[in-house]
This record gives structure tokens, sequence and C-alpha cells, in this order.
């Protein structure tokens, strides 16, 4: 029933799917469409003995396309029938909002300082994706990796994980700041997204690290933008990668 008021209370975003990064909807037959279906099953498959409440998508250095990524698998897993809620928690660059055509002056930041005394069906973002809902990242604080860390935060993620089947969270890259590194300790699963021929050896060495001192659960890599062919040219290519 409270995922039933969020609906209710959520806005709607009057932007077209045909906005950048949402080939899910733009192209659901495509090959890159169908990559994130088989993205959906490994990570369902992945999580067998444990029921899978909360991802991260984090990526080791910016510009890897890890907010495109978790755009398009919130969308996937809403369209299996999931009461899905996408939360951007890069509160450094926050962008999911430019995803999914919406506004961004309130979001997680607003919520998190508590500044109306209002909760979180005021900040929700509904879509055209039926059981989809968003909550942007809001004005950039001075003390991002804080907020996260912040009871009010751990609260939001107790509160969030009753109320929706899955919760995915966007985050700042891994190298040179602590915020994916705070969350990831927290969640059920970790989805690391890989650039391709951009991210180096060493990039990628670094942010695994940092992962195994919080005990991530890593459950694969997505490689990213690698190019497919003549036929998908202006698209790129998500491969899924499992973690033995």
């Amino acid at each position: 029933m409270m995922v039933e008021v969020a609906k209710k209370k959520a806005k709607k975003s009057k932007q077209s799917h045909r906005i950048y990064g949402l080939i899910t909807l733009a192209r659901p037959n495509s090959h890159v469409s169908e990559q994130f279906r088989t993205l959906r099953t490994n990570i369902q498959f992945s999580m067998v003995d444990k029921k899978l409440k909360s991802l991260i998508v984090l990526s080791a250095t910016p510009a890897a396309g890890k907010s495109t990524v978790a755009a398009n698998l919130a969308v996937t897993f809403a369209l299996q029938g999931n009461q899905v809620l996408l939360v951007d928690c890069d509160l450094r660059r926050p962008s999911v909002h430019r995803e999914f055509g919406l506004q961004n002056q309130e979001g997680l930041t607003n919520l998190l300082a508590n500044q109306n005394g209002n909760g979180i069906d005021a900040y929700l973002h509904s879509c055209e994706v039926e059981g989809l809902s968003i909550l942007t990242g809001g004005p950039v604080p001075p003390n991002p990796a804080e907020l996260l860390s912040s009871n009010r935060m751990k609260q939001l993620e107790k509160d969030v994980a009753e109320r929706f089947d899955l919760v995915i969270y966007d985050t700042p890259p891994l190298l040179g700041f602590t915020d994916a590194q705070i969350l990831a300790g927290r969640v059920d699963g970790t989805i690391f997204v890989v650039h391709y021929e951009e991210d180096t050896k060493e990039d990628v060495l670094k942010a695994s690290e940092s992962l195994k001192m919080v005990n991530a659960n890593v459950l694969g890599v997505v490689y990213n933008r690698a190019p497919v062919g003549q036929k998908d040219q202006s698209y790129y290519y998500y491969s899924y990668h499992y973690e033995e």
C-alpha cells in the first residue's frame, strides 16, 4: 500500500523516453536492450540464496556510463513487474535526472537534510514505466560523504527496502571519493561498470581493492561502450561478466 501512495504522489515527467541513454525504452528489441535483460537475469541467478533488495552501480572513473547503466537496469527490472526505486547518490555530479528528463531542484540532499520536514513521497518522481520511481540527487551539498554515511541515510535505506522490491543506487566514481565505498558495504549487491578501452588495469585493481576493504558483494562487471558493429554503431554494447 505504501508503494501505491508513492506512485500517486510522484511527479510525472512530460519528457519522451527517446532521450539519451534509455535505449531499453526507445529500442526495446535492440541488441543492447537484450543485453540488459541478460544482465538482469544473471543478477537474479547470482542471488539465488538471498533475496536481492538493494543494488549499487558504480565505476572506477568518471564518464564510464554507470548512470546510464543504472537507469536502463532500473527500467528493465521494472518492466518485469517489480516495484523499483532508482536513487541518485552521486551528490557530487548528479545525472540520473537527465536520463529521464526530470527536474533536480530537490531530491536526496533535501530529504537527508530534512529542510522542510517532508518525507520521501514529496521527492519521488515517476515516469512512463509502471513500477519505477526515481529519487534524484538534488542540490550538490558541501559534504556528500557525510550525508551518505549519516544515520538518516541508513534509516532511509531500511525504509525503502521495505517499500520496494528493488532499490538501485547510482554513486560517484570509486577513485578519489569514499561515497561509493560507503554504500557498497551496506547493499546486497554491487555491479562494477568498466569503461571499455578507457579504464586502465591499474584503475580497476585500485577500485577492486577499495571494494574488498568494505566486503562489497560484487556480483559482476559490465564492460561498457564496446562497439558491436555497423548496425548498432550509434549505440553501445553492454557485456556482463560474472566474477568468480
